[in-house]
């Protein structure tokens, strides 16, 4: 007899993800914590995201944090760039790896080319790419081999070199990923994390040999690690009064929106079609979103705040560790 999937209620869903994601309490400065929150990566898309997300997530995070001797920066999921922990370097790279014939000569290609080049020197993909004679953009499809990381500051095209590759069998590394990105943004299903990582029936197969377990939740059916059970079980010890999450976070970035923002008018300020918005997330709702150029935030709530939870908001954003601005960063409400 087929078990009835467990129902999970809204409140469940939201509760665990904050959780396991550090949302509710900031870990202590520290190797282990930033592997943590770097768990399924840190999207580094817009420059120094990567950064803002981990204030969100660690305490007394300052501007060079996110150049901490035991993380670096690598093409990650999507071929965006990423953060992770240097010590998964296999999983975000090899687990990646092309299934077809095709795509693995494309990597392995693009790799071998760049590492024949540099010959252990570094320099701007731009200028890699144009001495090869092919698109600088080409070469992020070689990151999947794990020979290639690169560091990018936001205001220039990135630096690249080569490293050894990984002595790791790509289906464990692929395994690998798949449970870290159901122990994230689950419940999740197959297909979500092969487009999350950007390999399509080789995803899909990871994701099922991890032997998931059905759920229900208020916008479909899904699955979760059945390790995670008791934690979607459990009520929530805490909730942080505010936390400011920048466009590309992984709270942000699971496929079920309507579960994070009910409103269709509110998502859609979100996740626009355009340059995303950052989150403002408040006694564990997203309330509002926030954008900043320079030493200026501007707020957009959704709704009427009360005064304490404002004065959060406005400290959470004073405390932002913003590399190259001098002097306090200043609030507007719009």
């Amino acid at each position: 007899m087929t078990k009835t999937p467990l129902r999970l209620t809204r409140a469940q869903v939201l509760g665990f993800r904050r959780h396991v994601d550090a949302l509710d309490e900031r870990l202590p400065l520290g190797a282990r914590s930033l592997r943590r929150v770097a768990w399924a990566g840190l999207q580094d898309s817009m420059p120094r995201a990567a950064l803002l997300s981990i204030h969100a997530r660690v305490e007394r995070t300052e501007p060079s944090t996110w150049e901490d001797s035991s993380l670096i920066q690598l093409w990650g999921p999507r071929y965006s760039a990423y953060v992770v922990a240097k010590r998964d370097l296999a999983v975000f790279t090899v687990g990646r790896l092309p299934d077809d014939d095709a795509g693995r000569r494309r990597a392995e290609l693009a790799a071998t080319r760049l590492r024949t080049h540099l010959r252990g020197r570094r320099m701007t993909y731009g200028e890699a790419g144009h001495a090869l004679g092919v698109p600088p953009n080409s070469l992020r499809y070689g990151a999947t081999t794990g020979t290639i990381l690169m560091r990018w500051d936001g205001a220039r095209q990135p630096t690249v070199w080569t490293v050894p590759p990984p002595e790791v069998d790509p289906f464990e590394a692929r395994l690998e990923l798949a449970r870290r990105y159901l122990h994230v943004f689950g419940p999740s299903a197959p297909e979500a994390f092969a487009r999350w990582a950007g390999i399509r029936r080789g995803g899909v197969a990871a994701f099922e040999a991890l032997g998931p377990m059905p759920v229900r939740t208020p916008v479909g059916d899904a699955w979760i690690l059945p390790q995670d059970e008791p934690a979607f079980r459990a009520a929530p010890t805490s909730v942080a009064p505010a936390r400011l999450l920048p466009s590309g976070d992984a709270y942000l970035l699971g496929e079920d929106r309507a579960l994070i923002v009910a409103d269709a008018a509110r998502r859609r300020e979100l996740w626009p079609s355009r340059v995303w918005p950052g989150g403002v997330l408040a006694d564990g709702e997203v309330v509002g979103t926030w954008r900043r150029a320079d030493e200026k935030v501007t707020i957009h709530a959704w709704r009427r705040l009360s005064r304490a939870t404002r004065d959060a908001i406005e400290s959470e954003a004073e405390s932002l560790p913003i590399p190259g601005v001098q002097g306090k960063i200043v609030v507007r409400w719009a």
